[in-house]
């Protein structure tokens, strides 16, 4: 079954899902407490694996524990994505709260609200511009598209890639300075 997987057989594919896909989506599960990203998770790990198959060798070991390998890599990513989701919403509200006459803002906001700048005027400018309309203006793509004229599939890639490399230069970042994503220490 593992030769054929390796080989790009899809019924050998096919069998590995059948056999250790519970066992990847339980792993998911019981680790991120939720139904769709431990589907979306266990979705990732075989598709990674399948794109990655001829990276799969017998002798390192059995079939299983490189499927969990993968599948705890998108694990951490999705934990990881989830950190960026709570930390942007904080960061809003924060903001949100700053504008209010009294209210004192935590250096941490400051220093976040910096590093996005920068971070920012690195993006091209139409990236820049999209990501600010999105998250500064709070507009849908839809409603971006049709302020920009851009088409709606263009306005979500630049958004998309813009993100991307936005959290690709902090995490580089992290890491050059001995940190982990979560800001521990490596």
């Amino acid at each position: 079954m593992a030769a054929g997987f390796v080989r790009g057989d899809e019924e050998s594919f096919a069998l590995v899902y059948r056999r250790w896909g519970t066992l990847v989506y339980s792993l998911a599960a019981r680790s991120l407490g939720d139904v769709r990203e431990a589907e979306d998770v266990a979705q990732q790990t075989f598709l990674a694996a399948w794109r990655g198959r001829h990276g799969y060798h017998a002798l390192r070991g059995p079939l299983p524990g490189w499927l969990v390998g993968i599948a705890r890599r998108k694990i951490a990513d999705a934990h990881a994505a989830r950190s960026r989701r709570t930390e942007l919403a904080a960061a809003h509200a924060a903001r949100g709260s700053a504008d209010t006459p009294g209210a004192a803002e935590p250096p941490e906001a400051a220093l976040d609200r910096v590093l996005v700048s920068q971070e920012l005027r690195k993006l091209p400018p139409v990236q820049r511009d999209i990501l600010r309309l999105a998250f500064f203006d709070d507009l849908t793509h839809v409603q971006i598209a049709e302020r920009t004229g851009l088409p709606l599939g263009t306005v979500k890639s630049h958004a998309r890639r813009a993100m991307a490399r936005i959290r690709r230069s902090m995490t580089d970042g992290f890491a050059a300075d001995g940190f982990t994503a979560d800001g521990s220490a490596a």
